[in-house]
């Protein structure tokens, strides 16, 4: 299979740019606030208008994020996905940031995540086609990401808590991002040299963050995305997932591997959003329109 990321791949020469671009060239515990445009394909979750989890753009109507997000409540009508803001707490006098607010059409959980770690990873299907622009644009996914394993220079982003003392992001909430170490899988599990916590980062898992525990994801994060670049394209490479609490040495936070789950991805996004049932829309109007037309029979008959 060749190894693309999806706004090349899916939409071919309808589509002006590739994924991975961003205009600007160059919490997350220990981190920074991050700045308009630097990571175009940000989304905030919102269940019931409360932002709870990061995701990714994957394509006009596709995000990623982690499968426990939606551990508590599956229902699309609750949650929104919002694009192109840096806080999850737009000003209302900001038309624009509704206008970029997408309703979720249906909620895809791996289908073999049961609640615990493994397979967290779930895509969101939009209602309507998002528009791009400098501040919205999709993320690149690769195959095989092997060539990211123990880089320090890649990236994680998200709207999660400074340390675990926090019940939230401060005000103004804005979106974070920090610079992390990627582990391989056997320097991670020698991190977590716990009498039960031996080999227990599975290859669809790697760590990430800082030996220290000076960078780390925490509570809110959940869902986003770490980004590495490959020559000046963006690729996503996982899915913030878990941790044994935030920013403790040896304890890097573990994510999702998405090279792990590419054909899943490819295989739900090649079916297209679902539409309406068309029998469930005939019903509702007909259910809608009885009344009238109840009436209309029966002052007929009465002539």
């Amino acid at each position: 299979m060749k190894e693309c990321g999806w706004g090349t791949c899916l939409q071919g020469a309808k589509s002006s740019k590739p994924c991975g671009h961003r205009d600007i060239h160059a919490l997350v515990m220990g981190g920074v606030q991050s700045r308009s445009g630097h990571w175009p394909w940000q989304a905030s979750l919102h269940f019931q208008k409360i932002p709870l989890c990061g995701g990714s753009l994957l394509s006009h109507r596709w995000v990623l994020s982690a499968a426990h997000c939606f551990n508590k409540n599956r229902d699309p009508s609750q949650w929104k996905v919002q694009f192109g803001e840096l806080t999850f707490k737009p000003s209302f006098w900001n038309p624009w940031a509704y206008a970029s607010r997408y309703r979720v059409q249906n909620i895809i959980v791996h289908p073999h995540y049961t609640g615990l770690p493994a397979n967290d990873i779930a895509l969101i299907g939009l209602a309507s086609s998002v528009t791009y622009n400098k501040n919205i644009k999709p993320i690149c996914v690769l195959s095989s990401t092997f060539m990211f394993k123990h880089r320090p220079d890649c990236w994680v982003t998200g709207w999660g808590v400074l340390n675990e003392q926090h019940a939230s992001l401060p005000p103004p909430y804005m979106l974070r991002e920090a610079q992390v170490m990627i582990f391989n899988n056997t320097r991670c599990n020698y991190l977590f040299a716990l009498p039960s916590g031996r080999g227990m980062i599975k290859d669809s898992m790697f760590c990430a963050g800082a030996e220290d525990g000076s960078v780390d994801t925490c509570k809110g994060d959940s869902g986003g995305p770490l980004v590495c670049d490959k020559d000046g394209l963006w690729y996503q490479v996982g899915v913030v997932s878990w941790g044994m609490g935030c920013g403790h040495p040896n304890r890097p936070g573990v994510y999702t591997n998405i090279s792990v789950y590419f054909h899943w991805i490819q295989m739900v996004m090649s079916r297209g959003v679902p539409r309406p049932d068309l029998s469930q829309l005939l019903l509702l109007l007909a259910l809608q329109w009885a009344p009238a037309l109840l009436q209309l029979i029966q002052g007929h008959q009465s002539l």
